[in-house]
């Protein structure tokens, strides 16, 4: 099924290197600036004679419904899409930082075939070996990103409807994925902060009850 085509992007950031033959894969990240859940990285190598008719852009101009019929079509058209997931424990242990650096490397390692390019959405990464761009904005500009943003943004915000907000329904996690919303701020006031809240980024709140249910 098609959805409404919001924008343009196609290969031309990887056409030079798929008219090498190369297997490029584009990598985003989905849950950097929320107070609770995990941060996750995508990575996806799209197959090389893809067309984006379908409206593929960056995951945030574009609503659920939509990202979710993108996601199933990105899994079709795709070579390979790796998925990986640091919990609120690792980010509070290593920084947001390094566990967005981790997830995006353990998405990668999943991909087969291993890409011989990466093309990675932001300003800054780690060399694990395999040739890399960054690129600022990369999810508005580069389609294999913005794919990766689709798969990164759907898996966690399933994760925060079927797993946490099942878990403490009394923060809401559905409504507002764990991002730092006035109800959200609410729920911690009047509740304490749960297992899966990141405490670095609650120091405020330190002092309350951590709520184990």
């Amino acid at each position: 099924m098609k959805t409404k085509k919001t924008n343009t992007l196609e290969f031309d950031i990887e056409k030079p290197f798929i008219e090498k033959g190369m297997f490029v894969a584009g990598i985003d990240e989905a849950g950097r600036g929320p107070l609770a859940g995990p941060v996750v990285a995508a990575a996806v190598i799209l197959k090389p004679e893809f067309h984006n008719t379908f409206g593929i852009t960056d995951s945030k101009k574009i609503n659920q419904s939509q990202r979710e019929k993108l996601f199933n079509i990105i899994i079709e058209n795709s070579l390979s899409v790796g998925i990986g997931i640091i919990d609120n424990n690792i980010i509070d242990e290593i920084n947001i930082l390094q566990a967005t650096l981790s997830a995006m490397q353990n998405a990668i390692t999943q991909l087969n075939p291993q890409p011989q390019q990466l093309l990675i959405d932001g300003n800054y990464f780690k060399n694990i070996g395999i040739p890399y761009q960054t690129i600022i904005k990369g999810d508005g500009k580069c389609l294999s990103i913005a794919a990766a943003s689709i798969i990164a943004k759907v898996t966690r915000d399933r994760w925060m409807n079927d797993v946490a907000d099942k878990l403490y329904p009394q923060y809401n996690f559905k409504q507002h994925k764990g991002y730092g919303t006035k109800s959200h701020i609410e729920a911690i006031q009047e509740f304490g902060i749960c297992e899966i809240h990141r405490k670095t980024f609650l120091k405020r709140f330190i002092d309350t009850d951590i709520e184990i249910l």
